[in-house]
């Protein structure tokens, strides 16, 4: 599939990969927007934003990378948006 039913398929709650990837077991997902009271907000980020500041986190993509490591924040290359092959992953 190309890369715009690739998103469709995040934004239908799919785990989306690249059969042309290096590394095995490489996938990404969107991650939806979430919303913690300030009250929940565990100390890490409590660190960064404040003590009594609720988080507003917006969607974004994330990496589960061949290493099995969650990364945040995932952009896509300009080989990845021209690629016909892309697949859902089960």
């Amino acid at each position: 599939m190309n890369f715009g039913e690739a998103i469709q398929a995040l934004k239908d709650g799919k785990k989306v990969a690249r059969a042309g990837w290096n590394g095995k077991g490489m996938w990404i997902v969107l991650m939806p927007a979430l919303y913690l009271d300030a009250g929940v907000v565990n100390a890490r980020t409590v660190k960064h934003i404040g003590e009594g500041v609720d988080l507003d986190s917006q969607p974004y993509i994330a990496m589960f990378t061949a290493n099995k490591q969650w990364q945040p924040g995932w952009l896509a290359s300009q080989a990845d948006i021209l690629s016909d092959d892309w697949c859902i992953v089960e």
